[in-house]
């Protein structure tokens, strides 16, 4: 799983065994191991990368953006599997942005509608709008310091350890996809 590093864009790599319900792998909020996924968003080609990560601390529903580095897919990380879904969903309706879901209700939300990357509201309405989407995410519990621009380099898959693309796992180190069950 990828291990966030405060205060750094570089990743740990790390190996822990997740919690398993039913037969799949879930999120566990009590050992701070969040899923995440890189949906890819421009080709239509259903390509979505699967994976946990630890670091951000939240304790349910999930977040997700459009700015990505380097291919500006959607980048999900959350606590419940409806909710991430529900947060790709929204930012198809909006043309890309950031956003914050629970309990499958919208809680926050910075529409991008030019490429997922810009608005074109005044700079104080995406200010404002910024701030309720960071705001709503630290009501989700999570801890750390600036989430969403660290999810936007969670996906640069040139910048140690571990990183997601919409390819999945990648080990910066190797140049290689892994895989979840072994690194």
């Amino acid at each position: 799983m990828i291990g966030l590093v405060e205060g750094q864009i570089v990743t740990d790599a790390l190996q822990e065994e997740p919690r398993v319900e039913n037969g799949l792998a879930v999120a566990d909020p009590a050992r701070d191991l969040a899923k995440i996924a890189v949906v890819e968003r421009h080709l239509g080609t259903g390509r979505m990368g699967l994976g946990f990560v630890r670091g951000f601390g939240l304790q349910r529903g999930a977040m997700a953006s459009t700015i990505a580095h380097d291919a500006h897919n959607i980048v999900v990380v959350g606590i419940d599997d409806d909710d991430m879904a529900r947060a790709v969903q929204r930012l198809a309706e909006l043309g890309g942005g950031l956003v914050v879901i629970a309990d499958m209700g919208v809680q926050a939300e910075l529409p991008l509608p030019v490429a997922g990357l810009l608005s074109v509201e005044p700079y104080e309405e995406v200010v404002r709008e910024t701030e309720a989407c960071v705001a709503a995410v630290r009501e989700l519990g999570c801890t750390f310091p600036s989430p969403f621009q660290m999810m936007a380099f969670l996906a640069l898959s040139v910048i140690p350890k571990l990183k997601i693309t919409d390819r999945g796992l990648i080990d910066v180190d190797l140049f290689e996809v892994v895989s979840l069950s072994a690194l």
